[in-house]
This record gives structure tokens, sequence and C-alpha cells, in this order.
């Protein structure tokens, strides 16, 4: 099945990219997360406005992308949530707080698409985020989550 991607998908490629997988893996898993649509000739014309609006948000070369990673590994990123007794969290640390939470660091605008939490963040404590810079560069930010006052 030939698919064009709509997002980034890890081991796969990026928005824009023309790909070739199974059947089963774009009918069942792709198209209805909105990860891809479907190839056709009118789909063909949709990857030049995809692809420009994927140059504009990434990073630009190696070299930006290893100065992102310094930025984003100085940075301990502190965010205050609601917890209860024993440190437990009424919900979990999602990719979007983490990204306001860099903002309100002082450090550079990340993709909440490009941040990957290995296990849900549902306890207060310090914790290890990964961030896609760039498709050779990944950074690891300190994230302190602690009970809101």
């Amino acid at each position: 099945m030939k698919l064009i991607l709509t997002q980034e998908v890890s081991g796969l490629g990026g928005p824009g990219d023309v790909v070739e997988v199974k059947d089963g893996y774009g009918r069942n898993y792709l198209v209805p997360r909105g990860a891809a649509m479907r190839w056709t000739r009118g789909g063909e014309k949709q990857i030049t406005s995809i692809r420009r609006g994927r140059e504009v948000r990434d990073v630009r070369d190696l070299g930006q992308a290893k100065g992102v990673k310094g930025d984003l590994e100085a940075l301990t990123v502190r965010l205050p949530v609601r917890a209860g007794a024993g440190g437990r969290l009424f919900g979990a640390v999602t990719a979007a707080d983490i990204v306001d939470g860099v903002a309100r660091a002082g450090g550079p605008q990340v993709d909440k698409r490009r941040i990957e939490i290995g296990q849900p963040i549902k306890t207060v404590g310090t914790h290890q985020v990964t961030v896609r810079v760039h498709p050779e560069v990944t950074a690891s930010v300190s994230v302190e989550v602690f009970p809101e006052a």
C-alpha cells in the first residue's frame, strides 16, 4: 500500500514522505490515526505543502541540532502538578506539558510530536525524557515533577 505521511512516524519517515507499507499496517494503524493518507495523484500535489510546513518546523542542519541539544540538556524542566498522598499524580504528564515547561524554563521551541516519554509519568520526582531534535540527534531532558502548593 502506498501512503503519504502527514506526521513523523519513527522508523518510517517524516511528513510529506511517500512510503510503501503492508496493507494492514496502513489501513488499520496509520490512516485511522491521521499519521498518513492514501497516495493518489491529487494527494501528490499536497506533498509540496506538507513538505513546506515541515521545513519551517525542522531544525536546519546538524550543527544547529547539536546547539539545540546542548540548550535542552542544560535545562531542568520543573512541572507543578496536582498530586495525592504518596506522590501519585491525578492523571499523567503529557508531551504538551513538557513543551510548556521547556518554554517557561527559557529553552528552545520544541514540537510535542518529537518528545518521547518512555513510561507514562505518573509520580512525583525526576524523570528523563528524550527529544528527537534531528534524525541524527536526540537530547535527554530532565523533568522534575513536584506537587503544586
